[in-house]
């Protein structure tokens, strides 16, 4: 039943980067019954939900199809919406091709930039944070090229079993991909070499006065107060650390999730 209450939840919860899809369909759908499971676990007292990027490690939405998979992510999330509980889902490096699908089918709202919200009190600065900060140029260009409409009207002229299957081939040869074979965390820098933090204090020094600077992408948990007393959080991953952020307008914690 559709309810379309708005949620009377105390907390926020922010999650990031799951790369469904890879290395392979068995592991990738142990990782989704984890990611439902949590979700089922946060609706009892969420007000909004944030998933902040790269929930699949391929997606593009051709005019009459999708991706085959994901039903019981999928099937949770049109759940959650219909209880009255926002969900925001921030396109990310990998699933940069979600047009419309999502938002009309399971009523979530899709953000491709990053946002400025005031929650529970406090202001935080969203963003998935893929091309953000300095550095990185080869991959910037490559998202001006998979965000060009023409390119995008091309790959729509490829069969969806060979553009799916091609896409899908690349993404379980890649370094994320072994990563997860191996089940070892992906490298950490040294958080001044770190671009989202970079990227935070440029904001700062622009004028900036959020609270948290809050992201995925980078799949290091982070905690780090700032120069100025705010917080940058990266949110991690569901590839190797299973981590997430609760935010009840006093506390924000980084959490691992235990199944």
């Amino acid at each position: 039943m559709n309810t379309n209450t708005k949620a009377q939840g105390s907390k926020i919860y922010f999650a990031s980067d799951f790369h469904l899809g890879i290395p392979d369909h068995d592991s990738s759908l142990v990782r989704e019954k984890m990611l439902v499971s949590w979700l089922e676990k946060s609706r009892h007292d969420a007000q909004e939900i944030f998933l902040m990027g790269d929930i699949f490690d391929f997606w593009f939405e051709y005019k009459t199809v999708v991706p085959k998979g994901y039903i019981r992510l999928l099937g949770k999330l049109a759940e959650l919406t219909e209880c009255g509980i926002p969900v925001h889902l921030f396109t990310g490096n990998h699933d940069i091709w979600a047009f419309d699908y999502l938002a009309r089918e399971l009523n979530i709202s899709i953000h491709r930039k990053p946002q400025v919200r005031e929650l529970l009190g406090k202001k935080f600065y969203l963003a998935h944070g893929d091309g953000l900060g300095p550095g990185d140029t080869g991959y910037k260009m490559l998202k001006k090229v998979f965000s060009n409409p023409v390119n995008q009207w091309l790959f729509r002229w490829l069969h969806p079993d060979i553009g799916a299957r091609m896409a899908l081939y690349f993404s379980r040869k890649s370094r994320l991909a072994n990563v997860i074979k191996e089940n070892k965390p992906d490298n950490v820098n040294r958080i001044e070499d770190e671009m989202l933090y970079k990227y935070a204090i440029d904001l700062i020094s622009k004028g900036s006065d959020a609270d948290f600077f809050l992201f995925g992408h980078r799949h290091t948990p982070t905690d780090h107060i700032l120069p100025n007393g705010s917080r940058l959080i990266i949110l991690g991953d569901w590839v190797t650390h299973f981590t997430y952020v609760e935010f009840n307008g006093e506390n924000l914690e980084l959490k691992h999730f235990q199944h």
